[in-house]
C-alpha cells in the first residue's frame, strides 16, 4: 500500500554556509498546484485536490458574488467605485485609507458602524496600531482586517432588501449566492461549511479550485463582475493588505497579476496570460506563501515582473525580496519546490546566503 500522500517541503531558510553548503536552519512544508496558460493542470506537489479551509484567499470570489447579488443598487445611479470594491475583496491592515473606505460604505448603505458582525480587533499594521492605542483607542470591528467585506456583505443586504442582523448565517440569501458563485467558478461542489475567523461562512474547497477560480476571474469578459473584482485588485492593491503585506507589494511590482493571501498559510496568484498557483503552507506560516507561488510560477514558464513599466530595475530589485525574503538579521528564507529527494543547487551568490533548489514534477 503507498502511504498516503501529504504536504512536502516547499521552502527553507538558511543561514550562512557550513562546510561550504547552505545551512538549512528550518523548512516549511506545504501543497501546491499549478495551472498552464489553458487553464489544465501542469504542476501538483502533495494532494491540492483535497478539500481546505481557503480562508480569505476567497475573498475575490466572495466580492465578485455581492456584485452578482446586486451590491451596485447600494449606490443608487452609480456602480461601486473601484477602490470600495477592493475593500470588499481586502484583508487590510487597519491603515487610516482602509479604516475610511469601510466607513464610506456602512455609510453609502445607511447603517451605523455597529451593524457589523466581525469582531472587535486591533489593525494589522503595527505602526496603525501603536497609533490607535496612544490615541485611547481600543479594539474595534472597524479596524478588523476583514471589516471591508463585512460592509459590502450588509450594504448588498441593503441594496437587496435582505435583513441585515443574520447575514453571516450560512442559510441567508447572500451566503447561499455566495456559496453558488464559489462552485461555479471553481468548478466544484463545497466541501463543508466551516466559520471563518471573521464569523462569516467559510467554505471549503481544493486548492485546484481555488486557483480555478482566481483564473476564472481574470479570464472573465470585460465588465463582467468577476472582472471588475479583478481590475479593482489590480487598480487599488495598497487596499488589499497594506504596506508591506506580500500580497499588495506582488501586485505592485508585477501589475497585471492578481494575488490573494489568507491566513493558515495559503495564498492564490493569477496571471493575466491565464496561468494560476495556489498554496497551502502546512504549518500556517504566512512567509512562504508568495515566495513558493513566485517559484511555481517560473517553473510553469509564467514571467512574473520583468515586463513593468517604469522603473524596471526598482522593480525587480523589490521582486527578488518577495522571491528570496529576509528572515531574521543574517538569514534569507529560501524557498523550493520539492518532488523528490535529489537535490540540484545553484551557483551561490557571493554572500554569506545562499540558494539551493529542488526539481518540480510537472503533472
Amino acid at each position: 500500500m503507498e502511504p498516503p500522500v501529504g504536504p512536502k517541503v516547499v521552502a527553507e531558510v538558511v543561514r550562512g554556509l557550513r562546510g561550504g553548503e547552505p545551512f538549512v536552519e528550518s523548512v516549511h512544508r506545504g501543497t501546491v498546484v499549478g495551472l498552464a496558460r489553458d487553464g489544465s493542470l501542469a504542476l501538483r506537489i502533495g494532494a491540492p485536490e483535497h478539500p481546505v479551509l481557503p480562508r480569505s484567499a476567497v475573498k475575490p470570489l466572495q466580492a465578485a458574488a455581492m456584485l452578482r447579488a446586486g451590491l451596485d443598487g447600494v449606490f443608487l445611479s452609480r456602480d461601486i467605485p473601484p477602490d470600495l470594491l477592493a475593500m470588499v475583496a481586502s484583508s487590510h491592515s487597519g491603515e487610516a485609507a482602509h479604516v475610511a473606505r469601510v466607513l464610506e460604505i456602512l455609510s453609502v448603505a445607511g447603517v451605523p458602524v455597529d451593524t457589523l458582525r466581525c469582531p472587535a480587533d486591533l489593525p494589522l499594521s503595527s505602526a496603525a496600531a501603536q497609533a490607535h492605542l496612544r490615541s485611547g483607542g481600543r479594539p474595534e470591528p472597524v479596524l478588523m482586517n476583514c471589516s471591508g467585506k463585512h460592509a459590502g456583505m450588509i450594504a448588498c443586504c441593503v441594496a437587496a432588501g435582505w435583513s441585515i442582523e443574520d447575514y453571516t448565517e450560512p442559510d441567508h440569501p447572500l451566503q447561499q449566492i455566495i456559496r453558488r458563485t464559489i462552485e461555479e467558478l471553481t468548478g466544484e461542489q463545497i466541501a463543508g461549511t466551516a466559520v471563518d475567523g471573521c464569523g462569516a461562512p467559510l467554505f471549503a474547497l481544493s486548492l485546484t479550485g481555488l486557483a480555478r477560480g482566481v483564473r476564472a476571474m481574470v479570464q472573465g469578459a470585460a465588465g463582467s463582475a468577476e472582472r471588475r473584482v479583478v481590475e479593482a485588485m489590480r487598480g487599488h492593491p495598497e487596499l488589499i493588505g497594506g504596506a508591506g503585506c506580500s500580497d499588495t507589494e506582488l501586485m505592485r511590482v508585477a501589475p497585471g497579476v492578481v494575488a490573494k493571501n489568507g491566513a493558515e498559510g495559503v495564498t492564490v496568484v493569477a496571471t493575466p496570460d491565464g496561468h494560476a498557483v495556489a498554496i497551502k503552507i502546512a504549518d500556517g506560516g504566512e512567509r512562504a506563501g508568495v515566495p513558493v507561488a513566485l517559484a511555481a510560477l517560473s517553473r510553469l514558464g509564467a514571467a512574473v515582473g520583468m515586463e513593468s513599466p517604469g522603473r524596471p530595475e526598482l522593480d525587480l530589485a523589490r521582486l527578488a525580496v518577495l522571491v528570496a525574503p529576509p528572515s531574521t538579521a543574517g538569514a534569507t528564507t529560501i524557498m523550493i519546490m520539492a518532488a523528490g529527494r535529489e537535490y540540484r543547487r545553484t551557483t551561490a551568490p557571493p554572500r554569506m546566503n545562499s540558494v539551493r533548489a529542488m526539481p518540480i514534477r510537472m503533472k
